[in-house]
């Protein structure tokens, strides 16, 4: 689900990273303006809700999408104490399940409950204009060329091993990494452009841009840089003869700075200090190495090293970790023991889909209600044509209604003798009633306390421990990429600017998409940003990230967005008003599922004790919880996991 970790369960291996849109201005690229207007009648009003109109197609809409304005609004008031609606309309339609929430966990629930009840109704609400729910597609089009790109949940790797229901899935789905990556994941289109890092002059003194960033050192793997490559690389940048020194020392030496220590109690004590406190208090680097480093967990985290673990960054390959001598394996922050494939009978590969996990969401829903999107493999779902007005119409066993905020959950009469639940939602102003027989809670924990006041207390307070990870997903077009090749790189490290990278968007080819793969063709940039407040607490990090961007208008996204490619591409030729087909701000207050970190947590969360995530997810009457929260963990398989096991714990009857 978020964009990954790498793998370093093989000794020796090299490992690849496991990866974790208003046009300018806000003008929407190739949609139809009903969805602009922000009309949404309902179900039940005799009038045609806005994804049942011609022209509907979210995925092509730009400016500011992941959390879009509409979509969090009515759960807000929720959550803030406003009444309810003074009057709700009841649609008289009943289901045998409802599902809250059109994710990935969501979308499988449904799969799984017709497994075993092909002729079973189900219902699944959304809060979001889109299906998917962090798994959303970015489209453009630009000079008649199609580009996709990802809005949110990247790749299908995990650290954990797949479980057999989980590959069980992806296989039923057509879904076939290997085969996949040797077909279509095409790394030699950037062939020659290396890595590079911009020195900013709020945080380094003067602007400036270096390229041919070396290969890490890491934990001792195979391929790393030379001391000689790393003095070559740091003379051309602004940094100091001391740091520059310490950065050579970090990324080539091989001092052991736990010496006496087993490789069990190494990891032990490298669990409870942060990689920020490990540089500056066990390597003893010059504070000013700092900000060099301070970035790099910011697209698997979202928090700096200040807020993660250094064995979290040895595991990752980070530098610093060579003369400790570790041995694979054993990884303290979640209690999994490798890093690696996606399935236990595979080995490690790099793939992802062009629009990310959206293509897992769009093949659920193909299977799910037949006549949405065409094709019937893993290889044409990416240019798949969409039919939104078929979500929620049809003989389709499964209905898909979205800009549907669920309000209010609740049994009809005690939970443990109740035959049905009642579900209310809200399209913009108006309030309705469905019921079912059951419900599939696959929205975020932190709202369901709301959504169910009856629950237990324990379980409330478990349901909000986890603070879900704020994080933003910039997609900028451009025109061409011949400056990126001009400067000989194809990802740029911004550690001291709004975004902290800028990266040409991987290519992949798959069924009829075609990547970019000359300089004068148009691209997908990817920028991250990731709000956090180094300092505090991961999730306090998390808290006042979230604050920030739900405060911060696209306007400002796109004046910040403009002038860090100015200032970092611009004196080697790049015009943003000129090179900038369209900007894509995918907003995520509430990203991904909060993994629980040893810096803060309790250290039973780590050694067999009862989780918050397992308190929160107990079944409840005859609602059950599905989502990667569940989990604690923000990945694909997690999502499928939990969304098996909250059906299984549904009432039969």
């Amino acid at each position: 689900m978020r964009p990954g970790r790498r793998d370093y369960s093989t000794p020796g291996r090299d490992p690849s990273p496991i990866a974790r849109r208003d046009f300018l201005n806000g003008i929407a690229i190739g949609a139809g303006s009903v969805l602009a207007t922000g009309w949404l009648p309902a179900a039940g009003t005799g009038a045609p809700a806005a994804q049942d109109m011609p022209g509907y197609y979210p995925p092509a809409l730009s400016g500011m999408r992941g959390s879009h304005p509409g979509s969090y609004e009515n759960a807000h008031a929720i959550r803030d104490g406003a009444p309810s609606a003074p009057a709700v309309s009841a649609t008289g339609e009943t289901y045998d399940l409802i599902i809250v929430g059109a994710g990935i966990g969501g979308l499988a629930a449904a799969h799984f409950y017709l497994a075993g009840k092909p002729d079973a109704r189900i219902l699944i609400l959304d809060n979001h204009d889109d299906f998917g729910g962090h798994a959303k597609r970015n489209e453009f089009r630009v000079d008649g060329r199609l580009l996709l790109a990802n809005g949110g949940t990247w790749a299908i790797e995990s650290p954990f091993p797949y479980s057999a229901v989980a590959r069980g899935l992806l296989t039923e789905l057509g879904v076939d990494p290997p085969r996949l990556e040797r077909r279509g994941h095409h790394p030699e289109y950037y062939r020659g452009l290396g890595r590079a890092v911009f020195f900013d002059r709020e945080t380094f003194g003067v602007d400036r841009f270096v390229g041919g960033l070396p290969q890490s050192a890491g934990n001792g793997r195979t391929g790393s840089a030379s001391p000689a490559e790393w003095m070559a690389f740091l003379a051309k940048t602004p940094l100091s003869a001391q740091v520059q020194a310490d950065i050579v020392r970090i990324e080539t030496g091989q001092v052991d700075y736990l010496p006496g220590l087993t490789s069990d109690a190494k990891k032990e004590r490298l669990s409870r200090m942060s990689y920020r406190d490990y540089l500056l208090d066990l390597v003893k680097a010059h504070p000013d190495v700092i900000p060099f480093y301070q970035t790099r967990t910011h697209d698997l985290f979202a928090v700096g090293i200040d807020g993660v673990t250094a064995l979290d960054c040895w595991g990752l390959g980070f530098a610093g970790f060579a003369g400790l001598q570790l041995a694979p394996g054993a990884y303290k922050r979640m209690g999994f023991t490798a890093m690696g494939a996606a399935t236990p009978d595979q080995a490690p590969y790099t793939f992802h889909f062009p629009d990310g996990n959206a293509s897992i969401a769009r093949m659920l829903v193909r299977k799910l209600i037949p006549g949405v999107l065409s094709g019937s493999s893993a290889d044409d779902i990416v240019t798949a044509e969409a039919d939104y007005s078929r979500l929620d119409a049809g003989p389709a066993p499964v209905r898909i209604r979205l800009s549907s905020t669920v309000v209010a959950v609740e049994h009809i009469g005690s939970p443990a003798a109740a035959h049905a639940v009642d579900v209310t939602y809200r399209r913009a102003n108006t309030a309705y009633a469905v019921r079912g027989s059951a419900v599939v809670m696959a929205c975020w924990n932190m709202m369901i306390p709301y959504l169910i006041p009856a629950l237990p207390a324990e379980q409330k307070e478990a349901l909000h421990y986890g603070v879900k990870v704020p994080l933003v997903y910039t997609k900028a077009v451009i025109r061409n990429w011949s400056v990126f090749e001009q400067l000989g790189t194809s990802a740029i490290e911004t550690p001291g600017m709004y975004h902290a990278s800028i990266e040409l968007d991987e290519p992949v080819d798959i069924g009829a998409y075609r990547a970019s793969r000359s300089p004068g063709e148009p691209v997908v940039l990817r920028m991250l940003r990731t709000p956090c407040k180094p300092g505090l607490s991961e999730r306090d990090q998390h808290r006042a990230g979230r604050a920030e961007l739900l405060q911060t208008p696209f306007a400002t996204f796109e004046r910040n967005i403009r002038e860090q490619l100015a200032r970092v591409l611009g004196p080697s030729g790049f015009d943003p008003g000129r090179d900038i087909a369209a900007i894509t701000v995918n907003r995520w207050p509430h990203g991904y599922a909060y993994e629980y970190n040893p810096l803060w947590d309790p250290a039973g969360f780590f050694d067999g004790g009862t989780t918050p995530n397992q308190i929160a997810r107990k079944p409840f009457g005859r609602i059950t919880i599905a989502n990667s929260d569940a989990a604690a963990a923000a990945y694909t398989d997690q999502a499928i996991d939990q969304a098996y096991r909250a059906v299984s714990e549904l009432p039969a009857s």
